[in-house]
């Protein structure tokens, strides 16, 4: 086997996203329900006999030092003592700073892919705790099911949740995670809740307040979603997203989205689509 065709790298939504505290290093304590949907990049992958990881696909504002997927490939690499490398095209469809966990989940795909690829036989559990270095949503995509995250995202629970289609907006800005997480108007003491209580909790996306407050163009898309569904944010933004009953549904308001905005239909997901390819 040399080659991995149109592997998927689903996005997730948060169906929410608390801010529980904030550890000493400066990293934030979060809870979070963190769903997988069956829209996102796609990825393939050719192994190479030079050792070589070479991007294929140029990504506007992104050098390849910087991309998950090459610095995914990377470690792998490194940790495994592996000398084969690889080519790697990318079909970007998430929106960047859209609070979909597409770069995260673009590296987790290049893990578990590379992982089978090459040989390198690391189980789920050493590949979920080498992706943190990459990113706190990595490890979730790793995981590959409905969850229930908490601390900085290591902290994994199954969740089992019943199907459901969303409709999901990108109001056309991109929202850097890092300005939203230091803004000083932040909420950083919501009290924690306990999964068995989810359901029943009412909940928010802490971050929302703020990313609106900077982002007009965020809190216009969920006033106009809301018409149709609850609406909120995901992740640090800039998208929002709302469930709704059905397909039809989730159509209708697709083509009712107004023309500067883009929107989408998506499915939940139970499973990532590369879940059997781990242990």
């Amino acid at each position: 086997m040399n080659h991995l065709p149109d592997c998927p790298a689903p996005a997730k939504l948060n169906l929410f996203l608390h801010v529980v505290g904030r550890r000493a290093d400066g990293y934030h304590l979060l809870q979070s329900a963190f769903r997988l949907v069956d829209w996102g990049d796609r990825l393939s992958f050719e192994r190479r006999a030079d050792g070589a990881i070479v991007r294929l696909t140029a990504i506007p504002g992104v050098p390849a030092e910087a991309d998950l997927v090459v610095r995914a490939a990377r470690l792998l690499q490194r940790e495994t003592g592996c000398r084969h490398g690889a080519a790697i095209a990318l079909e970007k469809r998430l929106p960047m700073g859209g609070g979909l966990g597409g770069g995260s989940s673009d590296a987790a795909t290049t893990l578990i892919a590379l992982n089978r690829l090459w040989g390198t036989g690391l189980d789920r559990a050493r590949l979920a705790t080498l992706g943190l270095q990459l990113g706190a949503d990595v490890p979730f995509f790793i995981f590959g099911g409905d969850a229930f995250v908490e601390g900085i995202g290591e902290r994994i629970a199954p969740l089992a949740l019943p199907p459901a289609w969303y409709v999901i907006v990108a109001p056309g800005v991109a929202i850097p995670t890092a300005q939203i997480f230091a803004a000083g108007e932040l909420t950083r003491d919501t009290v924690p809740i306990k999964i068995a209580d989810f359901a029943a909790s009412t909940t928010r996306n802490d971050l929302q307040a703020v990313a609106c407050a900077h982002y007009p163009e965020v809190g216009a898309a969920i006033d106009w979603l809301t018409q149709y569904a609850p609406a909120r944010m995901t992740g640090s933004g800039s998208c929002v997203f709302a469930q709704v009953a059905s397909e039809a549904d989730a159509q209708h308001i697709v083509g009712a989205c107004p023309s500067r905005w883009r929107a989408w239909k998506a499915k939940s997901l139970s499973r990532h689509p590369l879940h059997d390819w781990l242990d």
